[in-house]
């Protein structure tokens, strides 16, 4: 498999686990699940990650570097 492909799998699934990271802290911010503020700011901090990493690797794949 060629690594433009790879790299798109990959933002892909980090896109879709920066939509469930937001999803939990929506959650834990309505109460529906135990956590506090040290848990919604680590959170955010990964779904920060999460998203850079997400459009760094699609443009990589976009542009064709390996």
């Amino acid at each position: 498999m060629p690594t433009e492909n790879i790299n798109a799998l990959i933002a892909l699934a980090m896109f879709v686990g920066a939509l469930f990271v937001a999803r939990l802290v929506v959650k834990i911010g309505k109460g529906e699940l135990p956590g506090g503020a040290i848990w919604v700011v680590y959170l955010r901090m990964l779904l920060g990650f999460l998203l850079a990493g997400a459009i760094i690797l699609g443009f990589y794949s976009f542009a064709g570097i390996k």
